[in-house]
This record gives C-alpha cells, structure tokens and sequence, in this order.
C-alpha cells in the first residue's frame, strides 16, 4: 500500500460480520489480529514498519492521522494506513470497540 491514510464506510445492510471481515483482509494478504479497547483508551502518536487496515466490527474509535485529520471509524467501516505514517487513536463513545487490524508482513 502506498500513498495517503484512507477510510472506507460501511455500505452494507445491517452490522457486520467479524469473520467476513477477517476472510476479506486475509484473501488481501494481510495478518490478521482481532483486538479491543474499552471507552476512553487512548493511543499516544506512533507509526508502524507495515502497512495495516483496521475493520471495525462494534463500536467506534477516532484515529488522527499526521496533517490528514481526524476520522472517526464505526462498525463495518475500514482504513488503509500506509508504513510509516504517524497517528494516534482514541476510543469515543461509551462502548467498547472490536476491530480487526490487518498487517501486510
């Protein structure tokens, strides 16, 4: 993946599906890690070595990417982070978020 940080909405009918989800980023090549935070966890700025994309299966989560802005993710919706690219994150709302991230190692 190259380029700029991008977020994809849900588009589909009704919540989605973790493990549709998890099928779709590993048929992409990526590793996939399902992951959760309780409201008010935060994230300081940091970057990472590989590209991930994060699908967010419940609740919502903020994500500030360098001087790209702020985006706020809910439930079937997905980013496109590239290596490198500094952000912070922080869950908002009072509920806890499920998300899958996915690594291409």
């Amino acid at each position: 993946m190259s380029g700029n940080y991008r977020v994809e909405k849900w588009a589909g009918a009704g919540s989605p599906d973790g493990n549709e989800l998890r099928a779709k980023l590993e048929g992409e090549g990526y590793k996939v890690l399902e992951w959760s935070d309780r409201p008010g966890i935060t994230y300081s700025t940091h970057q990472h070595e590989e590209d991930q994309s994060h699908c967010i299966v419940s609740g919502q989560i903020e994500f500030t990417v360098g001087d790209q802005g702020v985006f706020v993710l809910g439930a079937g919706d997905r980013d496109y982070l590239p290596a490198g690219t500094p952000h912070s994150a922080r869950v908002v709302g009072d509920e806890v978020v499920f998300y899958l991230i996915g690594a291409k190692v």
